[in-house]
């Protein structure tokens, strides 16, 4: 059985690359978790789990993330991604991720309006909100990410 993560951050990135995967790679890269083995997870943010702006995770590290991303070779596109956190007072909360041809205030709405209705279903009352998004201008090949990093 596996912990249960403890801590979350948020984090964004964006990129170009030769390739789909290269840029997909850098955009990682830029948002400081192209070096970890991400394990990619739903919606559920643990209980007492507390959101921290930044915390080291080893290289290589099996790391529970939820992320948005996307990768477009269309030039002149403008590529979207975006992430959410919905915490409750006292027991789990949600993450919503998204990405879209889109701007990034679109992105950043969109998750927002998913984490509000997400608490709305559940019967939960949403006490804080956090949000991350990244917007880019495909030139070649561009990629974005936005991820909720989780963690022990």
């Amino acid at each position: 059985m596996l912990p249960t993560p403890k801590r979350v951050k948020l984090t964004a990135g964006a990129a170009e690359g030769d390739h789909p995967l290269t840029a997909f790679d850098k955009a990682l890269l830029q948002a400081g978790i192209g070096n970890l083995n991400l394990i990619k997870v739903s919606s559920i943010l643990p209980p007492q789990c507390v959101y921290e702006e930044d915390f080291p995770v080893p290289p290589g590290s099996l790391t529970p993330t939820a992320y948005g991303q996307l990768v477009s070779s269309e030039p002149g596109r403008e590529i979207s991604a975006a992430v959410g956190l919905g915490f409750s007072r006292d027991d789990y909360g949600v993450i919503m991720e998204f990405s879209g041809y889109c701007s990034e205030e679109e992105a950043r709405a969109r998750v927002e309006a998913m984490v509000r209705e997400a608490f709305e279903v559940r019967g939960k009352e949403l006490v804080d909100l956090r949000t991350v998004a990244v917007s880019h201008r495909v030139r070649k090949t561009g990629a974005v990410v936005a991820a909720a990093v989780l963690w022990y």
